[in-house]
């Protein structure tokens, strides 16, 4: 894709989201680090309905290393998935306190060290929770990359770095924010609203209506 095409996109999409933020309610980055691990698989909704009582019963990383797994289980069953993800967050906040004294860590490199953290959950803590820039590789962000033009690919890695080369640095947050709201409110998998889309005219996609 051509530089003119990725900056229409980015244009058009700065059109439609002024300062587009992740939609997990969250207070500082350790509580984006759990709700961003409660939110696989499951809608950020759901998880913003089980996120302000769990916070205000675990409080910090210290409640959430010393939780029993078992009631934390019930604390956060509606978001799926829940034994292994408690068992994540548990592990996951005993790492924290262990190796980096009670702090989550604001690099790459240690973020994925974490039990639980990949480098989609990494990149949201860094972009979302420290304002490091970063692009999070999700199910919307494959894809409307691919569907738009960007990448012509599936492996999450390979295309965090060609979007990386293909996005300029200070817009990664920007692009990767507002990327998966658009992917959330007008380019749906199954019903995309093309008559709505703000990148209607760089988007490659041949099923375009």
């Amino acid at each position: 894709m051509k530089p003119i095409e990725i900056k229409l996109i980015l244009d058009g999409l700065d059109e439609r989201y002024i300062d587009p933020k992740t939609e997990l309610i969250h207070r500082n980055p350790f509580e984006l680090l759990v709700a961003t691990i409660l939110s696989a698989q499951c809608t950020d909704v759901r998880v913003n309905k089980v996120t302000p009582e769990l916070f205000n019963k675990y409080r910090d990383v210290t409640g959430f290393a010393n939780a029993e797994q078992v009631i934390l289980e019930q604390d956060i069953k509606s978001t799926g998935f829940f034994r292994n993800k408690a068992r994540m967050i548990i592990e996951c906040s005993k790492r924290i306190i262990n190796d980096f004294n009670k702090t989550v860590p604001n690099e790459m490199d240690k973020l994925v060290t974490l039990p639980g953290v990949g480098r989609k959950t990494a990149s949201v803590i860094l972009a979302a929770g420290f304002g490091i820039p970063a692009i999070a590789v999700d199910t919307h962000v494959i894809r409307l990359s691919n569907r738009i033009g960007l990448v012509s690919q599936i492996d999450p890695v390979k295309i965090e770095t060609s979007l990386k080369q293909l996005i300029p640095q200070d817009k990664w947050i920007f692009f990767s924010m507002s990327i998966v709201l658009h992917g959330r409110r007008i380019c749906k998998a199954r019903k995309p609203q093309c008559s709505d889309c703000v990148i209607y005219k760089p988007c490659q996609w041949s099923f375009k209506s």
